[in-house]
């Protein structure tokens, strides 16, 4: 039985979430009803994808994603994973109009959020502020459905924690079925095991997450080849994200605010080893400085790593790492500075878009200096965790019991 302090903090963690969370629904309501006519959604920094997409992504009147086509003149539709799409159709059964969906989301995404604060509680007790009172989480966490991954990532790393391996493959298979992101999380995972020579506990974690993933997506994919490809084309065909640094690389290689199209398959082989490479090099530093570092531990660079070189930094991506402030690292001067990044590539990039769109706003070069100023702290974030001494959870003695791995 958990002892009242133990109990007190767990409510106080809750208590400050719940803050933030209604600061996050009070920043986006003006913008709920979908009426941005007035260009509201850049103008007032309210904007969010639930409300547009309950009409591009053809959910009222019931039409079941990937099994049912869209319409022909509604354009593309179905560009998210499985789960992630199911997700939204249950909460758009929930009502009839964007207003509706839109506050069922809200619903849905702050239980993920209370999950996630939970599990951060109970590995890392008081530390799951750093993910409860982040403004990070109070600007994103109702802009995407990108807390239904970190809350089943993090339930996966308080499984592997627990040595409840199977589970934890589970729930990162549930994961990436929502958002790819928490694949990554593998790889540290497997290593940890055969770190301590229990090569058959990650052998099952490894199986467990990808017969998840498959058992997921195959129904569909058996069903519908095509609508259940759209989000693998869509995403290897589109190009570089305004918030990338591979955008900011072409906007400073031709003064324009696009990347040439033809671009985009070199970008893609680029990215990819631009991540893999770097991911060895910080794995080799960081072995070299501290041998017996605790392998799950590289969940942290890996995700760094990827934000950094991928084409596509949208902008909700920041909630991916906030669970691992208070799991790996736990520095609060770095935890402000990403803090104060993220919400200047925030509030700069909606900015921006308002005088794109002939509303007025910042210049670009002002959103592309917050967006540099992110990529120094990502990169000071690396730096921290390859060559300081380890501070996660494990080895500051509070990790939970071991426990019997499952079979």
């Amino acid at each position: 039985m958990a002892s009242p302090t133990r109990r007190a903090g767990l409510w106080l963690v809750l208590g400050c979430l719940a803050a933030t969370l209604l600061a996050g629904l009070a920043l986006k309501g003006p913008c709920a009803s979908g009426d941005w006519g007035d260009g509201r959604q850049y103008r007032r920094l309210c904007y969010t994808d639930i409300v547009p997409l309950y009409g591009t992504e053809h959910l009222s009147g019931g039409r079941l994603p990937f099994l049912q086509d869209c319409p022909a003149d509604g354009g593309e539709c179905d560009e998210y994973p499985v789960l992630t799409m199911y997700a939204m159709r249950v909460a758009a059964w929930a009502g009839t109009s964007a207003l509706s969906f839109y506050y069922a989301n809200v619903v849905l995404l702050a239980l993920a959020a209370t999950v996630t604060a939970v599990c951060l509680y109970v590995v890392t007790g008081r530390r799951a502020l750093y993910f409860a009172l982040a403004p990070t989480l109070a600007v994103y966490a109702f802009t995407n459905w990108d807390l239904l991954a970190v809350m089943l990532a993090t339930a996966a790393t308080l499984a592997y924690l627990r040595r409840r391996d199977a589970r934890s493959g589970l729930l990162l298979g549930l994961g990436a079925a929502a958002k790819l992101y928490p694949a990554l999380l593998l790889v540290p995972f497997v290593l940890g095991r055969f770190k301590e020579k229990k090569g058959d506990a990650g052998i099952h974690l490894a199986w467990a997450a990808v017969a998840t993933w498959i058992l997921v997506n195959l129904p569909f994919s058996l069903a519908s080849p095509s609508s259940w490809a759209e989000f693998f084309r869509f995403n290897s065909a589109r190009g570089p994200d305004w918030d990338s640094l591979w955008f900011i690389g072409c906007h400073l290689k031709t003064g324009e605010l696009f990347c040439d199209p033809g671009l985009t398959r070199t970008i893609n082989v680029l990215s990819f080893v631009v991540f893999v490479a770097a991911t060895a090099l910080v794995w080799q530093l960081r072995r070299r400085r501290f041998p017996d570092f605790p392998r799950w531990t590289l969940g942290l660079p890996i995700l760094v790593l990827f934000l950094l070189s991928n084409k596509v930094y949208s902008p909700q991506y920041g909630l991916w790492l906030l669970p691992w402030f208070a799991l790996a690292l736990p520095d609060l001067r770095l935890f402000a500075a990403f803090e104060a990044a993220d919400v200047a590539v925030f509030v700069t990039r909606f900015s921006f878009f308002g005088r794109y769109t002939g509303i007025g706003g910042l210049p670009f070069d002002v959103f592309e200096v917050a967006i540099l100023f992110r990529a120094v702290v990502l990169v000071a974030i690396l730096a921290a965790w390859t060559y300081r001494r380890p501070e996660s959870v494990a080895e500051s003695g509070t990790e939970p019991a071991a426990e019997p791995a499952d079979a």
